[in-house]
């Protein structure tokens, strides 16, 4: 089965309020369960997280790839 990377960048430290990574955005459960999950189930959960961050913080951590001219 192939393996999204994953969406862990290194700061991990669990919200207690929220109970959600502050770098990643995941629960403690989609860390743990994160190699067992299926491709499509990894991607459904990055587009979650994308929209919990956005939610959070206001802003998301995807970037824009600029146009050539």
């Amino acid at each position: 089965m192939d393996q999204l990377p994953s969406p862990c960048i290194s700061i991990c430290q669990i919200d207690p309020a929220s109970e959600l990574c502050t770098g990643c955005y995941r629960t403690r459960a989609e860390i743990a369960s994160w190699r067992s999950m299926s491709t499509d189930e990894q991607r459904t959960l990055i587009s979650a997280l994308h929209d919990r961050q956005t939610e959070i913080t206001g802003r998301s951590r995807r970037t824009r790839r600029r146009s050539r001219a």
